[in-house]
């Protein structure tokens, strides 16, 4: 059988969404013959050529729209679009950077809307960025394009999503209906031209839609819809993050005349069972051929009624299915059932496998830059390999999230050495060394462990991942995941008021944010914070301090990026499951027969929350990029009146102040040492007529060279134990067995009195760790 998974329209120009390439890895790990496709990126790029630009402007032209200027004057400039898209896509390519001063000196694009309010690029790249101010221009070259597009003959398009609206509380499957059937667009055109290759190329027997968003949704309904004009035999199967919180009760059996199976959580488990199935029925059929056959030829042998009871006994033999956490429909009833027959545990974290991205066009992703903020460029600008380190959420409390669903609620891990062995395959297919573990919060222990797995092989990566912001993320432990690799991490603060993050469940303090992404921060680790207004009680009071916290935060230089989510209520979140503990009321929408999750509600005892969206987010855009950070907070919110914030102007200050645990009482932790074996030489010095001996340690280290001195006895000791540490990360040292071996005696000091001592703190500070 052969198997074709799909990314639809679209989800990130830059990187490969990862559910194909892990299913892919999987199946094909169980001998399955699966292929891939991203129907995203080919998209972009068929529609973003020359060839594609010049289908785009002659169908306005003939099409009779009205116009804004701005549209006008991109059509009178179409032959200029029309010859710089194509340098300009390989440009962000990374294919042809030598573009760079002809985009950012030489008035070499054409220029409309998204240029008018461009940002000062000298101060925000410096003089050496060259490329990085041509990337943004060609960004926002592409963007004007996509307005273009969105005003015209592609009203559903955009970079990161594809008719969201359709998917988007969708209790009815009416309007996507409607929309399915008239006639495709001229992105749709677009979108199943690339689609038509694949099947051409593929012949798949079955074809698995990823649908992570509900801007994927329609996209992947519009090919299910072209799979089966093409071809009626093909089956069709959806899974993803869309129809694992949204369709978890569906009865639309529409929906099945264009996918056959729906399935639930993690697809490994459903796959394997339904092509075992599928593998069994088919191999029944061509059984109960041969056998008719057989019979037909011998008819002479056997009369007309025996041949029909051979029909009917092959057709009887039939294997019963056993699927898994799947939707179907009925063909006798024309119902929708779910099916979870399957009584196996479901395929563990360490036996997923690696995932694939073979068949995947890994070098035509496009590395752009939307926001010019250095952290929150991560997200659309270099190829990431996508990985995770545990499967679901080992803290699992947070009442706004969906914790009663698979994703988060079933806690798994691999081991460190799994995880770097895939790290390590992966590199080799895609020659790519960036990561992104995509966790909904990663273990602390478990990138302390793989962090270890990595300095340990000498495995060279960038990575970057999403944490809480937990007290387990010592200095320390920040230094450690540096030294391996990462450069960034996202976490959510959400309200930057202890009273809700309480009641949220957060198992966070404002206090301990500071403290943690300082330590990230001083560790050379950027920080995102995700952060969240208008939960339920929430007060226009705490509102405003919450945004006083928060600039404290980037005014102390601690959090580099953030972003405001408004606050939705989920049918599958404690907030939903029990609206009245936390004072809210839910008002529909009434349960249809299709999607079902994102739940309206009122607020009584909170504030009018629409009014602060505009105002918060104004204010963060500007703190990102360092600027207006000793403004009032009225200064945001133009006609709004707000309170004056009762947060403390020194709260941020105080918290990061507040001394921590001395190294004496770490007993337990392991030390590592992050530098090289250090040169030992003795050397006597002569002092008011008396000579003394003296022990100096000198360390060569990549960035500087530094010397240590101290006792001969000390010395010897300190020099066997840095080279102990430094010639094998599998050496465990805890600072209580260093104590242990520590020459007191000879040395005339206490091990308690050398921890507080010079030569211990010049350590310290140099990259001597306690984890």
């Amino acid at each position: 059988m052969r198997i074709l998974l799909i990314t639809p329209p679209l989800t990130q120009l830059n990187t490969p969404y990862p559910a194909t390439a892990y299913l892919t890895g999987f199946l094909r790990g169980r001998g399955y013959h699966a292929a891939q496709a991203d129907i995203g990126i080919e998209l972009v790029l068929r529609l973003f050529s020359a060839a594609g630009l010049r289908r785009v402007f002659d169908a306005i032209e003939r099409g009779g729209f009205e116009l804004t200027d701005n549209s006008r004057r991109m059509l009178r400039l179409r032959h200029r679009y029309e010859s710089t898209v194509e340098p300009v896509i390989r440009f962000l390519q990374n294919k042809d950077l030598t573009l760079a001063p002809r985009i950012c000196h030489g008035r070499f694009l054409p220029e409309a809307a998204r240029f008018d309010n461009v940002a000062d690029l000298e101060s925000a790249f410096g003089t050496m960025g060259l490329t990085d101010q041509a990337r943004h221009l060609a960004t926002l070259y592409l963007e004007d394009l996509a307005d273009l597009l969105k005003e015209t003959v592609g009203p559903q398009f955009g970079f990161s999503r594809y008719a969201e609206h359709l998917g988007l509380t969708a209790t009815s499957f009416d309007e996507l209906h409607d929309a399915l059937q008239t006639a495709p667009n001229l992105v749709d055109e677009f979108m199943l031209e690339c689609f038509a290759e694949v099947l051409e190329r593929e012949q798949p027997d079955l074809i698995g839609f990823t649908v992570p968003f509900p801007g994927n949704l329609y996209g992947a309904l519009r090919l299910a819809q072209f799979a089966k004009q093409q071809r009626p035999e093909i089956r069709t199967l959806m899974g993803g993050g869309y129809p694992n919180t949204e369709l978890r009760g569906i009865k639309e059996p529409r929906f099945f005349d264009y996918i056959d199976y729906l399935t639930l959580d993690d697809g490994e488990g459903p796959w394997l069972r339904l092509l075992a199935y599928l593998g069994e029925e088919k191999e029944c059929h061509a059984e109960r051929s041969r056998s008719i056959s057989t019979a037909s030829a011998d008819s002479n042998f056997y009369p007309t009624s025996a041949v029909e009871m051979l029909r009917q006994a092959q057709h009887d033999v039939l294997v019963e299915p056993r699927y898994q956490r799947t939707f179907l429909r009925n063909p006798a009833t024309g119902q929708v059932e779910y099916h979870n027959e399957a009584t196996t545990a479901d395929i563990p974290h360490t036996e997923v496998g690696t995932p694939d991205y073979d068949g995947l066009p890994i070098r035509d992703y496009l590395s752009v830059i939307e926001v010019l903020n250095p952290m929150h460029r991560l997200w659309s600008d270099g190829r990431w390999n996508k990985l995770t380190v545990a499967h679901g959420c080992y803290w699992k409390r947070c009442s706004f999230c969906d914790v009663t669903l698979d994703y988060i609620r079933r806690y798994e891990t691999a081991p460190s050495t799994l995880l770097v062995d895939r790290i390590e395959q992966i590199v080799r297919q895609t020659g790519q060394t960036g990561f992104h573990f995509v966790d909904e919060a990663a273990p602390p222990l478990a990138l302390r462990d793989l962090a270890i797995e990595l300095l340990r092989r000498r495995v060279s990566i960038t990575w970057w991942g999403n944490i809480r912001f937990e007290k387990t993320f010592t200095p320390d432990l920040c230094r450690l995941l540096a030294a391996a690799g990462c450069i960034a991490v996202s976490g959510g603060l959400e309200v930057a008021s202890d009273r809700l993050l309480a009641l949220m469940e957060k198992g966070v303090t404002i206090a301990q944010v500071a403290r943690v992404t300082e330590g990230f921060t001083q560790a050379g680790i950027m920080v995102h914070a995700y952060l969240m207004y208008g939960f339920p009680t929430e007060t226009a009071q705490e509102t405003v301090d919450s945004l006083e916290v928060v600039r404290q935060l980037f005014q102390a230089g601690i959090v580099q990026s953030g972003y405001w989510h408004r606050f939705a209520m989920t049918a599958h979140s404690p907030v939903g499951q029990n609206p009245a503990k936390y004072k809210v009321q839910p008002i529909g929408p009434e349960p249809g027969d299709f999607a079902w999750n994102d739940l309206w509600h009122d607020d009584p005892t909170g504030a009018d929350h629409e009014r602060f969206g505009p105002g918060l987010a104004k204010a963060l855009y500007n703190y990102m990029h360092g600027v207006a950070l000793t403004e009032p907070l009225q200064f945001w919110f133009d006609e709004l009146r707000v309170p004056r914030t009762t947060v403390p102007r020194q709260l941020i200050e105080s918290a990061l102040t507040e001394p921590g645990k001395p190294d004496l009482a770490k007993q337990n932790l392991r030390l590592f040492w992050l530098g090289n074996a250090p040169e030992l030489r003795l050397e006597t010095r002569h002092k008011k007529g008396r000579a003394t001996e003296q022990a100096v340690l000198t360390f060569y280290e990549q960035a500087e060279d530094f010397e240590l001195k101290t006792t001969p006895v000390i010395g010897r000791w300190l020099t066997n134990l840095l080279t102990r540490l430094s010639a094998d990360y599998d050496t465990k040292v805890l600072l209580k067995e260093a104590a242990a071996a520590f020459p007191a005696a000879e040395a005339g000091l206490s091990f308690e009195a050398w921890l507080i001592s010079p030569t211990w703190l010049l350590l310290r500070e140099k990259g001597l760790l306690l984890v």
